[in-house]
């Protein structure tokens, strides 16, 4: 069992902590999992019966697929509350695995709506718990200002990518030979190797991962458990007496996740058990926040309006054979797969020299918006009738955009969070990933084949002008940052 100090001078696995071994492992196969059913969740949802499918009108479709992703990253909040007053990062991180493959297992045995109910909420509050915690374990490895850190974000990245590109590949080749639930069963395969292959690493974690910094008192345990049943109470009554339903989900999740973030930056704001020095840096957080969502609200758009555009838009055939909707979402994994390891030297080649994180935060969002520009050559057009090359090239501009913020997003917030919120904080800028995924689903509604130009307009310019703002306020945003570079 290694200590903490051990990892910081370990450098076995590319000059990094081995223990960074271990959580990129897991991170593949539950990405692997994750996007190789959400890869086919859409066209699931609204294909006819006839085609296997659920019939669901395509608004419906794509506002429960933003929901679900928007319950993802919500959902994080549950985990790194838990993980940061019950029961530490480490043990929150393996039951949320166990969580996840017994979520694709229900979509791959129970038919119709109630597999996907109790399929898409056990992955949801699953996958939530097990990202926040496995970036936080991740942040743990490294040293307050040890310069390998944004790397070894990118390195775990790459594990993300790696699960990213081959489950699509695998669920959608066996969604098409053989059906729906033989692609969800066989996420849940991949999620029970990451499991196995994680259980014979844990071990080698130290004592301190599941030390609890902010343990909740005993006394108030009983209220926060009527808290949650009242919660799932509510829920249940909103869905069982139509209040939500498919075609507004993702405008509710929108709410919940607005008063949520709120609600989170006011809780840590306003805590006694912070300094003055992390109180600014939490408020410098606050316009990465809002990066973070208008980023996401385009790029988590590949499981929505890009899905229906691959199924609808583009020419698929190659060589006479047309390929599965579905391998669209390997293709972004890709380019991030062969550009992650040169970000990475990138990052470490410049060092203290390298762009500041508002700066990165910036051009990932001018990039995310100039990628929806690159649409509109094509708006209008015929029929599945978009070159399949000019989907590569805009997805090529989405990964650039991701290289740039994303990972640096996951490394900023564990080194912007005060020590009795480092989980949470993380949880925070899942926060953002949940918001913008939520509102994917929203502006899908607003999509359509006739008004695609205005569309992809809108959205990529608006994207293009908050990109430039942030650039323009950079240098004040890192003055609060306090020496956070």
């Amino acid at each position: 069992m290694s200590t903490t100090a051990d990892r910081q001078q370990d450098r076995r696995f590319f000059g990094h902590p081995r223990a960074l071994a271990h959580l990129f492992g897991v991170e593949m196969w539950e990405r692997f999992s994750f996007y190789g059913m959400q890869g086919i969740l859409t066209i699931y949802l609204y294909y006819s019966v006839a085609q296997g499918g659920l019939g669901l009108p395509e608004a419906s479709a794509t506002s429960i697929v933003g929901a679900y992703g928007g319950l993802v990253y919500l959902s994080t909040i549950v985990g790194a509350w838990v993980a940061d007053r019950l029961v530490g990062s480490e043990r929150v991180l393996f039951g949320s695995a166990v969580l996840i493959m017994l979520g694709h297992i229900a979509l791959a045995v129970l038919p119709g709506f109630a597999g996907v109910g109790v399929g898409l909420v056990a992955v949801a509050l699953g996958s939530g718990g097990l990202k926040a915690n496995a970036t936080a374990l991740v942040g743990s490895l490294y040293e307050e200002g040890d310069e390998r850190r944004d790397a070894g974000f990118s390195l775990f990245y790459l594990g993300v990518n790696l699960g990213a590109f081959i489950g699509p590949l695998l669920t959608g080749l066996a969604q098409q030979q053989l059906g729906f639930h033989y692609g969800f069963g066989l996420a849940a395969i991949g999620m029970a190797a990451g499991l196995t292959q994680y259980w014979f690493g844990r071990r080698k974690f130290g004592p301190e991962v599941n030390v609890v910094p902010n343990p909740l008192p005993a006394a108030r345990r009983l209220p926060v458990l009527g808290i949650a049943l009242l919660v799932v109470a509510i829920a249940a009554v909103a869905a069982l007496t139509g209040l939500v339903g498919p075609a507004n989900l993702s405008d509710v999740v929108i709410a919940v996740i607005v008063v949520a973030a709120i609600a989170y930056f006011t809780v840590i704001l306003s805590s006694r058990r912070i300094t003055p020095v992390e109180r600014r840096r939490v408020v410098a957080f606050i316009p990465m926040f809002l990066a973070s969502f208008v980023f996401f609200a385009l790029f988590q758009q590949q499981f929505t309006v890009v899905a229906i555009y691959v199924d609808q838009r583009v020419d698929r055939s190659l060589f006479g054979w047309e390929m599965p909707v579905s391998w669209a979402n390997s293709i972004n994994p890709v380019f991030v797969i062969l550009l992650a390891g040169a970000f990475a030297a990138l990052w470490t080649k410049l060092g203290s020299r390298q762009p500041s994180s508002p700066v990165k935060f910036a051009l990932g969002t001018v990039f995310m918006g100039l990628a929806f520009l690159l649409f509109l050559p094509t708006a209008g057009g015929a029929a599945n009738s978009t070159p399949l090359l000019m989907l590569v090239l805009i997805l090529l501009v989405f990964s650039v955009a991701e290289l740039l913020l994303s990972p640096v997003g996951l490394s900023l917030s564990t080194k912007l969070a005060p020590k009795a919120f480092h989980t949470q904080m993380v949880a925070l800028n899942f926060l953002s990933i949940a918001l913008g995924t939520a509102t994917a689903g929203s502006l899908a509604e607003y999509y359509s084949a006739e008004h695609e130009a205005a569309y992809f307009t809108a959205v990529g310019g608006a994207a293009v002008f908050f990109g430039v703002l942030l650039a323009l306020a950079s240098r004040p945003i890192r003055r609060l940052m306090s020496g956070v570079h």
